[in-house]
Order: structure tokens, then sequence, then C-alpha cells
């Protein structure tokens, strides 16, 4: 694959998880549109490390990947909480930090 086609798959890749984010209303949707907005993010770095030849996006994509992990098991941990106090993951109506 050529550099030009990976930087394209990720910014489709980033479109759709984006565009999912602002249009759905279900937390677990959000969590895993906000999961392809990162994968999205680690396919381009990883693809101008191969094209670079360079060490630094595959580390840059180890620490992306980290932080995935970390931000899915509290994102889950949240809407857990969240189910719990309100009954349903719809996102839309839950405005709890309002002041």
């Amino acid at each position: 694959m050529s550099l030009e086609s990976v930087i394209v798959t990720g910014i489709v890749l980033f479109v759709i998880g984006a565009s999912g984010f602002l249009l759905r209303g279900n937390a677990i949707v959000l969590l895993l549109c906000i999961e392809v907005m990162l994968n999205a993010v680690n396919l381009i770095l990883a693809g101008f490390a191969r094209y670079l030849y360079g060490t630094e996006g595959q580390v840059f994509v180890f620490i992306i990947m980290t932080v995935s992990a970390a931000e899915a098991a509290v994102g889950l941990a949240i809407v857990v909480a969240l189910v719990r106090l309100f009954g349903t993951a719809d996102m839309t109506g839950v405005n709890l930090l309002k002041g």
C-alpha cells in the first residue's frame, strides 16, 4: 500500500468515527466511535513510520493503544454507573454535569 492510500483510509475512518460520535446518542456507540478515531490516527502514524523508516510513529502507536485501553476501561465504568442511575444508555437526556 502506498502512503496516500493509508492516509486516505485513515481520514475516512476518522470521519466515520467523528460523524458517529456527533450523530449518535448511545453511550456504547460513542465509546466505539472514539475507538475508531484513535485507530484511524494509529493507522496514519504507522503508515508514516513505515514510509519514513522511523520508530517514533510505532512508539506513538503503542502510547495511543495504552491510552485507548485506559479510556475504554474508565468509559465503560462511567457508562455502567450512568445506566444504573438512569436505567438507559442513551446520553441525549443526561445533563448531570451542567451546573
